[in-house]
């Protein structure tokens, strides 16, 4: 069963903000959630194929093939930021 500190921690990594009644609301459903894979996972499967689609699945890409590509400085030309070499973003992490 998943409790709403763990609804909490989830949420502060995925940065959203979720009211008393949104977290009661989220624990009831991702523990329903939880306890239903469990009982999947009681299923035998035993000789049982896996299934990776049910249609047949192609690969309908092209071929590799090398082309010539931009310059670091032609990549780099239209960066608002840059730093040695690299474009430079804001920080997101704490």
């Amino acid at each position: 069963m998943i409790t709403k500190k763990e609804v909490e921690h989830v949420a502060k990594l995925a940065q959203l903000e979720f009211s008393e009644a949104e977290k009661e609301t989220l624990t009831k459903q991702l523990g329903d959630i939880l306890q239903f894979v469990e009982k999947l996972g009681e299923l035998n499967t035993d000789g049982v194929e896996p299934t990776y689609s049910v249609v047949p699945v192609s690969n309908v890409m092209r071929e590799d093939e090398g082309k010539p590509s931009f310059t670091q400085e032609q990549a780099l030309s239209n960066a608002p930021e840059k730093d040695m070499g690299f474009f430079k973003i804001p920080k997101i992490m704490e």
